[in-house]
């Protein structure tokens, strides 16, 4: 792969009834990228606890990306904003981290972690390093 690339792996949506199936699609695609099994679970970790946020406090529902760039693995997880609060124009911290420590805990195993939010909703990403010589 070119220096820059980037090759999407997973595009998946989700909701509270299937956690379990993106879970076990990013496991499988972390492994195929890589990752040893130690970070392997923190990757499905995060995209577990940022795909909950976005049925808790967004429309219940969501879409997971992935992407295995050039020396990282990078998950965009979106929702499409909680109904009825599209016409504001800013959202005030759509996934609280006082109803626990999910962004916490995200912060702590990612490398990288980006939350937006705005009248269409909220997009979080996290990325996670590929071993060198990937």
């Amino acid at each position: 792969m070119q220096a820059g690339a980037r090759a999407l792996v997973l595009d998946q949506e989700f909701d509270s009834g299937n956690l379990y199936a993106l879970r076990a699609a990013v496991q499988a695609h972390a492994v195929q990228a890589g990752l040893s099994e130690d970070r392997t679970s923190e990757v499905v970790l995060a995209v577990h606890e940022l795909a909950a946020n976005a049925i808790a406090h967004g429309a219940g529902h969501g879409r997971l990306r992935m992407w295995d760039l050039s020396g990282a693995l990078s998950c965009e997880i979106a929702d499409a904003g909680t109904p009825g609060t599209t016409d504001s124009p800013e959202m005030a911290d759509p996934w609280p981290a006082a109803d626990g420590h999910g962004l916490w805990l995200v912060r702590q195993v990612a490398d990288h972690m980006d939350v937006r939010s705005g009248p269409r909703g909220t997009r979080a990403v996290v990325t996670f390093a590929l071993p060198v010589g990937k």
